[in-house]
């Protein structure tokens, strides 16, 4: 049997999209949908166990979780519910519940989050470390564009990338944008060193296109449209995510510091692409 999707809610417009999409996934895979609402006393002074009659943090969370069932219930009632309240701190006891997952989503930010935030910091840390693709879906998402938009490097990190972009066309029956931009080295020490801009961009093609070569044989039923463009990945990626059901990327690519666990590109996508994006980390 296929593993669960969790995702987390806490009764934001954000979490209420995300529950939405995870629904629609857990459907197309066919596998059980996991809601996890997280509470954390210790930031608020409340105590874990209080002496009678609950306490506030936990009636919200137990309310999130019955208002994330009934949604799932009348939007996808084929799929298997669990619920289940976690104590701890919301980023650490998501990321954790990634170690048997077969995807965490998450909204955007939550009830929490300041109104200028557009990612908060409990996507990001998710994002960066859980153990298994984590995907960020906003407000008000709905859907039905018909495309999933992948990233391509030449780096080792984009291959379970491109696993994952894969597999979704394939589940969504819908085509694979593939989408691989690139610039131009600059040398301010040495100015007089220039390129044969379409020789660059010849073999920018080749790159591509060796990347994608295994995945394509894997998945011949998936019609792939590469994208090869001049420009910084996450304008281009964000870009093309105007047209998209969903935009894959790796967390960190070509040029990033080992340390970084995202990157500037998945960030940057993170924070103004236009449809939900799925972040996976290599180890996935």
């Amino acid at each position: 049997m296929p593993g669960e999707i969790v995702v987390g809610t806490d009764g934001s417009p954000a979490a209420t999209a995300a529950v939405r999409w995870a629904a629609d996934d857990a459907a197309r895979r066919g596998c059980p949908l996991r809601l996890v609402s997280v509470v954390d006393h210790w930031a608020y002074g409340i105590p874990r166990f209080p002496t009678s009659g609950g306490d506030p943090l936990t009636r919200h969370a137990e309310r999130a979780l019955a208002a994330a069932e009934a949604v799932v219930r009348e939007h996808r009632p084929d799929v298997r519910i669990s619920a289940e309240i976690v104590e701890g701190v919301p980023a650490r006891a998501l990321r954790d519940k990634g170690e048997e997952a077969v995807e965490i989503v998450l909204g955007s930010r939550g009830l929490g989050g300041f109104a200028g935030i557009v990612v908060g910091s409990v996507g990001f840390h998710v994002a960066g470390h859980a153990p298994c693709p984590v995907v960020v879906v906003r407000p008000g998402w709905s859907g039905g564009r018909g495309e999933i938009v992948v990233g391509v490097d030449d780096s080792p990190e984009c291959d379970p990338a491109l696993a994952y972009a894969f597999e979704q066309a394939r589940l969504h029956g819908c085509g694979l944008r593939a989408v691989h931009a690139w610039r131009l080295p600059a040398h301010p020490l040495a100015p007089e060193i220039t390129y044969d801009v379409e020789e660059v961009r010849e073999a920018r093609r080749r790159v591509a296109a060796e990347k994608l070569a295994g995945p394509r044989r894997g998945y011949p039923e998936v019609a792939v449209h590469e994208e090869v463009v001049y420009g910084h990945p996450v304008d281009a990626l964000i870009q093309a995510s105007r047209v998209a059901d969903l935009l894959v990327v790796g967390s960190r690519g070509r040029g990033a510091l080992g340390s970084v666990m995202l990157g500037s590109v998945s960030r940057g996508v993170l924070n103004h692409a236009g449809c939900p994006v799925a972040v996976v980390r290599p180890a996935c």
